[in-house]
């Protein structure tokens, strides 16, 4: 069943599902909370208590809010979390990795992990070499900025058919639904809007986080010419100790839903160890 929480600009949904420590699960642009339909079930079997996010101007959640930066949207996590009661790990995709980061370090007593799904999480720069060697992420990049310069929603599906290289076993239900929801204009404008927001605001945080961060990259993710270097530049910028990052090989922009059980293998040992009662007790 839905749940909602009211915020003074508008309403985030969300699912809340299982019992026990606190996981919350964000997408990315474009997307809703269904981008984790493959993960909630093992979350949930292993112990978690699950709440499955909807960002604002996404999914079911309002629209028609002020702003689509990542702070804007790391406040609503930490209004979230605060809401069910924490502390809780967030899991964050593409945009919601870079707003976790800042609910991370901006509310520590709150957010005790950060898992991070091919995170923008950094001030980004082109990358002319790469866009000449690489010949997905100049196609990729392409795409999405047609989608930032005029809202093509034809742009924004190819964009997916690259991003997506390992589809899911429900690819075409799947791409029928974020076609519908994208085919409404206050929907195009919240994606459009959100792919004109800067990382800049997360990278200026990462500094400041004080919790063990997992960096989960999908080695054919076209949105870096090489996604592992990416992966490895966050965690420069963090604290020395507190990242760690994983590779999947063959996975895109979306590892949660192209290659869910790798996705997993790497986050229930983190979750475990992250929310363990021995690891609260040393935060305490």
């Amino acid at each position: 069943m839905t749940e909602y929480l009211t915020l003074d600009e508008g309403t985030i949904a969300y699912d809340l599902s299982g019992t026990g420590r606190l996981v919350v699960l964000a997408h990315g642009m474009g997307d809703s909370r269904h981008s984790y339909r493959f993960v909630v079930p093992a979350l949930v079997a292993a112990g978690y208590r699950v709440a499955n996010v909807d960002l604002r101007g996404c999914g079911e959640s309002s629209t028609g809010w002020a702003g689509y930066s990542r702070t804007d949207i790391a406040g609503d996590l930490v209004a979230l979390v605060r809401h069910l009661g924490g502390p809780a790990v967030i899991v964050g995709q593409s945009i919601s990795g870079g707003a976790a980061t800042i609910a991370a370090a901006t509310a520590p007593e709150l957010i005790v992990g950060l898992a991070e799904l091919a995170p923008f999480t950094r001030a980004q720069s082109v990358d002319l070499g790469g866009l000449l060697r690489n010949r997905q992420h100049r196609a990729g990049t392409v795409q999405l900025a047609k989608v930032m310069m005029t809202g093509s929603l034809k742009a924004w599906l190819a964009y997916l058919e690259l991003a997506i290289p390992t589809k899911p076993v429900d690819w075409a239900s799947e791409r029928a639904r974020i076609e519908e929801s994208l085919s409404r204009p206050e929907r195009m404008a919240v994606l459009k809007a959100m792919t004109k927001t800067t990382p800049a605001d997360a990278g200026a945080q990462l500094a400041n986080v004080r919790c063990r961060v997992l960096v989960i990259e999908g080695g054919a993710d076209p949105d870096w010419a090489r996604p592992e270097e990416e992966g490895q530049r966050i965690l420069a910028d963090l604290p020395t100790g507190l990242g760690e990052l994983a590779v999947i090989d063959g996975a895109g922009h979306y590892p949660h839903a192209e290659t869910p059980d790798a996705v997993l293998a790497l986050l229930l040992p983190f979750l475990a160890a992250t929310l363990s009662p021995a690891t609260q007790g040393d935060r305490a």
